[in-house]
């Protein structure tokens, strides 16, 4: 009879040597005891002939169980049990004559019908010379597969990760605020098809809650379908009303499905969502409120179609962040708009409509910074004296933003006051608003010009001026002569009585020929970063040139704006002041031609305001063949 564990008894067969006599039984019983692994030898039929205890505990067999029994009938299965056949046993090869081999891609089945994964080594059991069998040490392999497979699915959740990392950063490099929210909309939307789902939408809600608007739809396989389903969506029943109100203000993603809204009218999201599967197919979609903790914006829907399984708990997670996002990017974009509109609503107050004075014709342009909201320190102004002169002013408070236009309209109303309380020469008029603005206001220093246009009605016309550090201004002859009256100048408003440095600004005097337009401006128009100002001012004169030799019967509107759009100034803050005088005579006591026609003079100020000053009026002609009817 076979013991549990048993090697070759004595007379079973040749190898009785010395080398053998001298290994003790009890030891090499004791060494395959503790192996720490199975083993099982065979003899040449392949039926075993020994099992040690690692075997038997691993099998769930006992070795009286198994000794005397064929090695792959018993035991050499499939993962789910069934047999494999003998022509394909691996484990064989060594009594066929191959030498070791080893492998983990085969199964022993237990004594309770369960198979065991086994990575194994088989080696040929030689005595004296001759085959006797072969010895088969196998381990269980679950372990090292359960540890594999995990280990492969932790990379398998890795990479998918890392993917789901790089979707959230290119979500946040697309959801950057843009004029048209819309159009970051519809990149975002680029993104999720079809990596998180087959067709997506984005509803957004107007100022009334009963009210959506479909701004964005895709989809990867019905492109024209879904680009038609844009537009408002309106019409809603008051059940479908309130469903979508407890959507738009939840805190969290709603699962559909295709089944609830085509197959249950009365669903209150049918009104909204319906349209979008019967169109675009899918039998799920997760719908996630674009919203921040003090206002909803509208919905974000995301469907799977086909063979797409329904989204995990991360990717509903991941849609969650991405509504939160949206909503933010929404929300910064509602707030930089209402205070792009405070900024453009205080600068058109500030800037000054344009009187109109005999058949003289004044234009006025104001362009703020790329980086500016709409406002800024330049200006212009123009208004009648007391003494029936106008004033022309145009000026630049250092800097680019709130504080820069507060403390331009301080400077330009003290200007304003002074020039009307006192009927004094350009240069008394700089110097008493430099000592004002030195001791009365805070703000930094500025340049500017201060003109007065004098003359007759009919002309001719004269500009006394005077010029605080600004750049010169520009007279545009008829014949396209141009050239800058340099004259005049003086140091910056501020710096003077600062420094108690003494200075002055001396008067200057130019006639104004018929028909000439004269030009003020600030730095912005002819300086940028990438341009000096000696070349902006050659780039301003050539153009104007230009456009006085083309454009005589444009109006003085129509030249500021093709001047602009030549020139195209970028980077600064832009003022603008052009005034055409009339043709020689045009407009004296005596003339009796036509006026012509009203030309309300263009400006940048806020269209409801009167301009400042009186308006002065060409005497009445009378008509020496007219009758009175009452003679």
């Amino acid at each position: 009879m076979t013991s549990r564990w048993a090697g070759p008894r004595e007379g079973d067969g040749p190898g009785r040597d010395g080398a053998r006599d001298a290994l003790r039984p009890d030891f090499a019983r004791a060494v395959l005891h503790d192996l720490g692994a199975g083993v099982l030898t065979l003899d040449p039929s392949g039926r075993i002939t020994s099992v040690n205890p690692w075997a038997e505990k691993l099998l769930g067999r006992s070795a009286a169980d198994m000794v005397g029994q064929d090695a792959h009938d018993l035991l050499h299965r499939y993962a789910d049990g069934s047999p494999v056949p003998r022509e394909r046993c691996v484990l064989r090869d060594a009594l066929a004559g191959a030498a070791a081999e080893e492998g983990s891609d085969e199964y022993f089945q237990r004594a309770d019908g369960t198979t065991v994964p086994i990575i194994w080594s088989s080696t040929p059991l030689v005595t004296g010379g001759r085959r006797e069998g072969l010895v088969l040490v196998f381990h269980d392999f679950s372990l090292h597969r359960s540890a594999a497979q995990e280990a492969e699915a932790r990379t398998a959740a890795l990479e998918s990760l890392t993917t789901r990392l790089h979707l959230v950063a290119e979500i946040s490099t697309v959801l950057v605020p843009t004029e048209r929210t819309s159009v970051t909309i519809r990149r975002l939307l680029r993104l999720l098809v079809p990596e998180l789902g087959q067709w997506a939408a984005v509803d957004i809600q107007s100022g009334r809650s009963d009210t959506l608007e479909r701004v964005a739809v895709r989809s990867s396989t019905h492109p024209h379908r879904a680009r038609r389903l844009r537009g408002p969506v309106t019409a809603l029943p008051e059940r479908s009303r309130a469903a979508l109100n407890r959507l738009v203000n939840a805190d969290r993603p709603v699962p559909l499905t295709a089944a609830e809204l085509l197959h249950d009218p009365a669903n209150p999201l049918a009104a909204t969502h319906r349209v979008l599967f019967e169109r675009l197919g899918g039998h799920t979609a997760v719908v996630v409120p674009l919203r921040t903790r003090q206002r909803s914006y509208g919905l974000l829907t995301v469907a799977r179609a086909g063979d797409a399984p329904a989204p995990t708990d991360a990717e509903i997670a991941l849609l969650a962040d991405i509504g939160r996002r949206v909503g933010l990017v929404m929300d910064n974009a509602r707030l930089y708009h209402e205070q792009q509109n405070v900024a453009e609503t205080m600068q058109r107050q500030l800037l000054t409509p344009l009187p109109q004075v005999d058949h003289v014709r004044m234009s006025a342009r104001y362009w703020p910074a790329e980086s500016a909201m709409e406002i800024g320190g330049d200006w212009y102004d123009a208004f009648l004296l007391g003494d029936g002169v106008m004033a022309l002013v145009i000026g630049d408070v250092v800097g680019h933003d709130l504080q820069a236009a507060a403390h331009m309209a301080e400077v330009r109303n003290m200007l304003r006051a002074l020039a009307w309380d006192h009927q004094e020469p350009p240069s008394v008029i700089m110097h008493r608003l430099d000592e004002a603005v030195t001791n009365t206001s805070d703000a930094p220093m500025a340049t500017l010009i201060f003109a007065r246009v004098e003359g007759p009605e009919g002309g001719p016309w004269h500009l006394h001026w005077v010029n605080a550090g600004h750049p010169p201004p520009l007279l545009i002859l008829p014949d396209g002569g141009t050239r800058y009256l340099e004259g005049g100048h003086g140091p910056l408003i501020g710096m003077s009585a600062t420094l108690r440095l003494g200075l002055h600004w001396p008067n200057a005097r130019e006639e104004l020929p018929p028909e000439s337009i004269l030009l003020l401006y600030t730095d912005g128009l002819v300086e940028s970063r990438d341009r000096p100002i000696d070349l902006g001012m050659a780039k301003l004169r050539h153009h104007a040139s230009v456009l006085a030799r083309r454009t005589k019967q444009w109006s003085i509107d129509e030249f500021c704006d093709e001047l602009l759009a030549r020139i195209a100034p970028r980077g600064d803050d832009v003022a603008l002041l052009a005034l055409r005088l009339p043709a020689a005579g045009v407009g004296a006591p005596g003339d009796t031609a036509p006026p012509p026609p009203d030309q309300s003079a263009h400006s940048e100020a806020a269209p409801d305001r009167s301009a400042p000053g009186s308006r002065r009026q060409r005497p009445e002609v009378v008509d020496p063949t007219h009758e009175d009817q009452d003679e």
